[in-house]
């Protein structure tokens, strides 16, 4: 693998981008939804074999190309050059692996005409696009931030062409690729990793042009933001206005998914001059909750809206598969009580279980960096947030890929990670995840026994070479 050329590489991925745009055009997440669709059906319609085979085989161009080169760019120029070159046929190709640019649309329609999609479903109102949106979201609240709804309003009130509304929405994802871009080299010095390897690794992956780019999730935005208000603060810390104006973009991305808030609290070590003190985190951190809180506070009294968005995260759970860590846990003792004559419904409490752990991972994680980089915490404390969540989708990955990419040592094994998670999703946005509940489940649930045992015995032995 370390000897294939670089342009090979690259004009590799190329391919694999341009295999991928013709399986959009063939079966992408196109307008007209076809109800009940499954893997079976696919493959049983109309060019179905020929869109899995150019789904297969550009994804795996793409992540080979990817995976061949995270360790040794040629230079962050070429990182860009190439990670742009593989984005192109994507843009201009229907989205790949999501509905959910459709949802937004409407969404936007419904605040743009007075309502509150907060409190209703999209089906309340007549959006003209509404058949376009998959049937499990069309009675559900938005659950998306306050700016991201701003943004959507705005797109639609601008026109009521579906194509040009999908173009912006796009275009708003690589505003937020290219933010990434500008400021993720800012991380990497902070924290000591090679520019190049942080670019290729955190834009490169088939999830940012899959995901972010084709399918125009509002998430590349969030990222960007992120990563735009964390660089403002390692670049300044100390100084109460560049602190409070990150603090800002942390809560503009907060508002985009409240998600985005779990890096505040590391985000406030990093505003911190010299070794920790409480009185120095009070001064200087207080800058970057403010900005970020009053961020939140502003795009929620800008839309016109309440906190009401909070609670529309809980409905993101309606969807069941066995990608959530937490959710195979359930489906697993669900199925094992089968086995001995029971049925139990082990999933909600599998789910809070999760919450549980995740809610003690963010402390322990935000105490452990106070004499650490928190930089690398915040990049765990995005991964455990996404790997204990009660549903999981592919580019949720991206969220801790960015800043793994500026600050990890070790890359194989988040790498390792992106490569499994690219072959979730077919090109219409059918979660593979879905029908393959036997074996999945139970094999992710060996996955989390064997990297619980694994962290238990890494704990262990620190403990003992620090005694």
């Amino acid at each position: 693998m370390s000897g294939v050329p670089h342009h090979l590489a690259r004009y590799g991925g190329l391919l694999g981008s341009i295999l991928l745009a013709v399986a959009a055009f063939l079966g992408g997440a196109l307008p007209d939804l076809r109800p009940k669709v499954t893997p079976v059906s696919i493959w049983q319609g109309e060019h179905g074999p020929l869109i899995i085979l150019l789904w297969l085989a550009g994804t795996a161009l793409l992540a080979w190309a990817w995976w061949t080169l995270r360790d040794r760019v040629p230079s962050a120029r070429w990182a860009l050059v190439t990670a742009g070159l593989w984005l192109l046929p994507l843009l201009v190709a229907p989205p790949l692996g999501s509905r959910d640019v459709y949802a937004y649309a409407c969404q936007g329609a419904t605040w743009a005409a007075g309502g509150d999609p907060y409190t209703q479903g999209v089906s309340a109102l007549p959006c003209p696009w509404l058949d376009s949106i998959s049937l499990i979201w069309r009675d559900t609240p938005a659950p998306y931030g306050p700016f991201f709804v701003l943004i959507s309003g705005g797109v639609v009130a601008a026109t009521d062409s579906l194509t040009l509304i999908i173009a912006v929405f796009r275009l708003v994802a690589v505003a937020g690729v290219v933010l990434t871009a500008l400021c993720l080299p800012v991380l990497a010095r902070h924290a000591g990793v090679p520019v190049e390897r942080a670019l290729w690794l955190g834009l490169a992956s088939p999830l940012v042009g899959v995901h972010l780019v084709s399918g125009a999730h509002n998430d590349a935005l969030m990222i960007g933001l992120l990563v735009a208000g964390l660089a403002v603060i390692v670049s300044r810390p100390g100084r109460p206005g560049f602190l409070l104006a990150g603090g800002a973009l942390l809560g503009l991305a907060g508002a985009i998914k409240v998600t985005a808030l779990v890096v505040v609290p590391f985000a406030a070590l990093l505003a911190v001059v010299g070794a920790y003190r409480l009185k120095k985190l009070v001064r200087d951190g207080g800058w970057v909750a403010g900005g970020a809180a009053g961020a939140v506070v502003a795009a929620t009294l800008a839309a016109g809206l309440d906190f009401g968005w909070v609670a529309g995260l809980s409905r993101s759970g309606d969807a069941i598969a066995w990608s959530s860590p937490p959710t195979a846990v359930g489906q697993t003792i669900g199925y094992l009580a089968v086995l001995g004559g029971w049925h139990v419904d082990a999933l909600p409490a599998a789910r809070a279980a999760g919450v549980a752990v995740l809610a003690v991972l963010l402390v322990w994680l935000w105490w452990r960096s106070r004499t650490r980089d928190p930089l690398w915490g915040a990049a765990l404390a995005l991964a455990a947030t996404v790997a204990l969540a009660p549903v999981f989708h592919p580019w949720y990955s991206t969220w801790p890929l960015v800043l793994l990419a500026a600050s990890a040592v070790r890359t194989r094994w988040f790498a390792v990670v992106t490569v499994a998670v690219s072959f979730m999703v077919l090109p219409d946005g059918t979660g593979l995840p879905r029908y393959t509940k036997m074996p999945g489940a139970p094999l992710m649930t060996l996955i989390v026994i064997a990297v619980a045992v694994h962290l238990v015995r890494s704990a262990r032995r620190t403990g003992q070479r620090s005694g």
